[in-house]
């Protein structure tokens, strides 16, 4: 599973971060970036709650 997080759309709420912090972090232009794209087996469950809570749907995961 892949974790990309759009900058375009992202607002930086902090929400995916506070949800996956295994894969999600804050940039410092203060969006969200996905630091760990390939998302590891034991937190992919937790990288989809954090794309369906996204606000904005700027987070995509495959």
């Amino acid at each position: 599973m892949k974790a990309h997080v759009d900058k375009d759309i992202c607002i930086g709420c902090g929400l995916c971060p506070s949800i996956c912090s295994e894969v999600f972090e804050m940039d410092d232009d203060g969006k969200a970036v996905a630091y760990t794209p390939n998302v590891p087996s034991d937190c992919e469950d937790s990288a989809q709650e954090a794309a369906d809570s996204c606000p904005v749907e700027a987070i995509s995961v495959e």
